[in-house]
């Protein structure tokens, strides 16, 4: 256990650290101490620098120049060997556990408990160590539990767990609430907390500047690859964030409608889809406006975009679009429509990461770019330059790989793809979901135009902060049905989550 005293010294210390790649400086003179026991939370735009330092942190990178000093010892740069010996541990966003296995043996891989003559790995012995970190950890499932049985929320548990399997001192958490619901946040703000008492430090990285209220101690701002200011944990708050974040103040999240909504274009009638065949669903989108769609993950909020896209089936009912009947059997006839969705994940979904944007911009409508039935380049380039520009993505050289792109500007080669065509309706599954805030305020900007325009705009989202702050109504699902529909307003937290869990 950390004393007093011990929580009062820096337990790491980031000493005027530097990285160049070729052309591009990610951090400039970067210094930062983490203390014992405290939450430092992380915070800055997709492309400030945060992603490096963690690498730099993690052994993966090493810095052109500055200084790693911990147990008073000084480094030039951390291998991940050296890392891990300091006590250095991550909970990545995309989790690193093997569902082919049970959750010990996730927990102590390349490190398990071997006994007798042969070295044989003892199971039992594993079983028994894992067991008081689980519980630590609050977590409820036991450690010969198959991890293709556990929830996304359970996983991050066992990594924290494994975190402490490894007497980690402090625990760089990245995103982990970005797939979680409200009931799993809470939890995982708990184990939060145990881990600060106990005298670990958390590196807490987040988008979501609500959590970070609730959870740090002090945060700690990039721009730009350079350190943009402290807050400590009186000075917290929402805008504080933003302004050194992005160097300036953001206005509110909504903008009011251009024009009067108009006619209806999407409206389903006794719905039923495969997914949630017991479930009916009934609502229209109108012209003008941005229609959230909340509910609690497994709602079939997800499941009911696919089966508009035509990635699902739709058992029986009407899907009308602009008051002529849709029947996107496939997602190719759906596109044909002038239906587009926006895909929760989009690096799986959505792009195609190992080749360049111009691809991934022109994929969906190769017939526009081809002559005589070859694409030209020409016209691939030509075509993701004009959105290039449009959305303004921080590239200057269209043939990139979309890999290396931030995710903010990942999601607008997604966008790019769909707005370099015809779009009636688009359906954004989870639309800013790991970007930063800058990021989502230009997405936002975005929708609100394409509904300007008359486009119809349906957006998904578990952020409630953004259900609220952006749509001009809500429906709400619960197990598969629209439990209600909320006008502006009468937008809430409270209304919405009433909606969604059922309450009186």
């Amino acid at each position: 256990m950390t004393t007093k005293e011990d929580r009062t010294r820096p337990l790491l210390v980031l000493e005027n650290i530097s990285k160049a790649y070729t052309g591009v400086v990610a951090l400039c003179n970067v210094s930062m101490t983490i203390l014992a026991g405290e939450v430092l939370a992380l915070i800055g735009e997709n492309g400030a620098g945060k992603s490096t330092l963690m690498k730099i942190l993690g052994g993966v990178v090493q810095p052109n120049s500055g200084h790693i000093i911990i147990d008073n010892v000084r480094y030039d740069g951390f291998s991940v060997t050296e890392s891990q010996s300091a006590g250095i541990a991550f909970v990545h966003q995309e989790l690193n556990v093997f569902d082919n296995l049970d959750v010990a043996a996730n927990m102590f891989l390349g490190r398990e408990i071997r006994a007798g003559f042969l070295g044989l790995m003892d199971v039992k012995a594993m079983h028994a160590a894992a067991k008081p970190l689980l519980r630590r950890v609050g977590a409820t499932f036991e450690a010969d539990t198959p991890v293709a049985a556990l929830s996304l929320a359970e996983c991050q548990l066992l990594e924290i767990a494994k975190a402490l399997s490894i007497k980690a001192r402090i625990i760089i958490m990245d995103e982990p609430t970005s797939s979680l619901t409200l009931s799993e946040t809470k939890t995982l703000m708990s184990v939060v907390a145990s881990l600060k008492a106990e005298g670990i430090a958390v590196i807490y990285i987040s988008h979501r500047l609500s959590e970070i209220e609730e959870c740090a101690d002090r945060v700690f701002a990039l721009r730009d690859g350079r350190a943009a200011g402290e807050l400590g944990t009186s000075d917290i708050h929402h805008d504080a964030m933003i302004r050194m974040m992005i160097g300036r103040d953001l206005n509110s999240l909504y903008a009011p409608p251009a024009r009067p909504v108009g006619e209806a274009i999407l409206s389903l009638r006794g719905v039923r889809t495969r997914a949630k065949p017991r479930a009916l669903v009934e609502f229209d989108l109108h012209s003008g406006e941005i229609l959230g769609v909340a509910g609690l993950v497994g709602a079939g909020r997800t499941e009911l975009a696919e089966a508009i896209f035509g990635i699902d089936a739709i058992l029986e009912g009407k899907v009308m679009l602009a008051g002529r009947p849709l029947r996107a059997a496939s997602p190719r006839a759906a596109i044909e429509a002038g239906v587009y969705l926006v895909p929760e994940d989009r690096k799986r979904a959505g792009l195609v990461l190992e080749t360049a944007i111009c691809e991934n911009v022109c994929l969906a409508d190769l017939y526009a770019v081809s002559r005589h039935g070859v694409v030209s380049q020409s016209l691939m380039k030509a075509r993701a330059e004009d959105q290039r520009v449009k959305l303004d993505i921080r590239t200057n050289d269209v043939m990139r790989k979309t890999a290396e792109l931030s995710g903010g500007n990942q999601q607008k080669v997604v966008l790019g793809k769909w707005l370099s065509m015809r779009p009636r309706l688009i359906i954004f599954d989870e639309p800013t979901r790991g970007i930063d805030v800058a990021s989502k305020v230009e997405i936002y900007k975005l929708m609100r135009a394409l509904a300007d325009a008359g486009v119809g705009v349906m957006m998904i989202s578990s952020d409630m902060e953004e259900v609220i702050g952006v749509s001009d109504r809500v429906v709400v699902l619960r197990e598969g049905e629209i439990a209600g529909s909320l006008s502006r307003s009468e937008l809430s937290e409270h209304n919405v989550l009433k909606l969604a869990v059922g309450a009186n």
